[in-house]
């Protein structure tokens, strides 16, 4: 990819995603594209897939491997620098109710989406990816799980998409749900917990908690938003737990072959827990109240968001609508599945399960 004579063309790919990503955060903060809460990585997958629909021919082959290189190498630094946004402490904070609705709902959201993409006859990466963002954390999610599963770029986009569309969704859903009294049945922590637990991006759970609590007296907006990153830590051993999962379906899969494979361990993913830690006891150590307070943490924090967009504008650009096309409406029926899921049997089991554990 670096090599001599190849390494000026890997750098040309590299720079035109750093120069969609660019634009991408500009946008980001347009007024009309602030309020609809789209953060840089989904106007950066846009962008890409723009581009793939329009100039992707017209442009060297040879700049193709600095776009991989994007989608891949930076797609993994990006997970693991993600950790920065989270501590061990938060998850303290909240409690064991957040913690136990979080967990069933992050495995029986992909155990459903596994089980309703086979009835469906869908493949099986397409459906693991889109069960996997609706489970965690949306599109950071889908990014994480794409080297694990190792599935086609347009299939992750696919994911990406349908978890982007039902997970704008409801974070106007939300909002006019409690506002109209069904959410009466919760006590502001249940609604929180609720809230963070079943709404797809951290933008999401941000917007709706905001819109819902906007100046968190009532601590719906800041608990909800911890839940969600309690959701989103359980990203690292699900990822582990699908890499042996994977490989061993795999070996089932050509019982004639004798030769021993090793099985793919997702190292970012434990890096990602190794930062978690290290923000903690940097927390610790500055006495900081939150992360936002931890020295360097909003440098690290944007470089991060950079790099993820990058990484999804890279995903972008492997993508047009033909693919689309063959992808049919299945991955939009499966994630529209997992949207009453999350919206319907989330607020049974906080309705029932919190006060339990409260």
């Amino acid at each position: 990819m670096f090599e001599k004579g190849n390494r000026a063309n890997t750098v040309h790919g590299i720079l035109l995603i750093g120069l969609f990503s660019f634009a991408a955060f500009y946008l980001a903060d347009v007024p009309f594209i602030k309020h609809l809460s789209l953060s840089p990585l989904i106007i950066g997958i846009i962008l890409g897939m723009l581009y793939a629909n329009s100039l992707r021919n017209k442009l060297p082959e040879t700049w193709v491997p600095g776009i991989k290189f994007c989608s891949k190498q930076i797609l993994r630094a990006g997970i693991v620098l993600y950790g920065f946004r989270l501590t061990l402490t938060q998850v303290i904070a909240v409690g064991l109710p957040a913690i136990i609705i979080d967990t069933i709902i992050v495995v029986g959201t992909i155990f459903l989406g596994i089980w309703f993409g086979r009835m469906l006859k869908m493949d099986r990466d397409t459906a693991l990816m889109t069960a996997t963002g609706s489970a965690i954390c949306g599109a950071a999610a889908v990014l994480g799980a794409e080297p694990v599963v190792k599935c086609e770029s347009y299939k992750t986009a696919i994911a990406v998409s349908t978890v982007v569309i039902f997970g704008t969704l409801s974070m106007f859903l939300y909002p006019v749900m409690y506002r109209t009294g069904m959410l009466d049945a919760l006590n502001n922590t249940e609604i929180a917990i609720y809230t963070g637990s079943t709404l797809h991006e951290v933008a999401h759970v941000a917007g709706a908690g905001n819109a819902m609590d906007p100046t968190d007296t009532l601590g719906i907006a800041g608990t909800a938003t911890i839940t969600k990153m309690i959701r989103v830590m359980m990203l690292a051993p699900v990822l582990v737990v699908m890499g042996f999962v994977l490989k061993r379906d795999k070996q089932n899969g050509n019982n004639t072959s004798k030769e021993k494979r090793k099985i793919t361990i997702p190292w970012f993913a434990f890096g990602f827990i190794g930062i978690i830690i290290l923000n903690t006891l940097l927390q610790y150590l500055f006495k900081a109240d939150n992360v936002k307070e931890i020295p360097l943490n909003g440098v690290i924090e944007y470089i991060d968001t950079f790099m993820l967009t990058m990484a999804m504008t890279a995903l972008g650009t492997e993508t047009n609508i033909q693919k689309f096309k063959q992808a049919g409406s299945k991955p939009f029926l499966l994630a529209a599945f997992l949207f009453v899921w999350l919206v319907v049997g989330g607020y049974f089991l906080t309705k029932y399960l919190a006060p339990v554990f409260e």
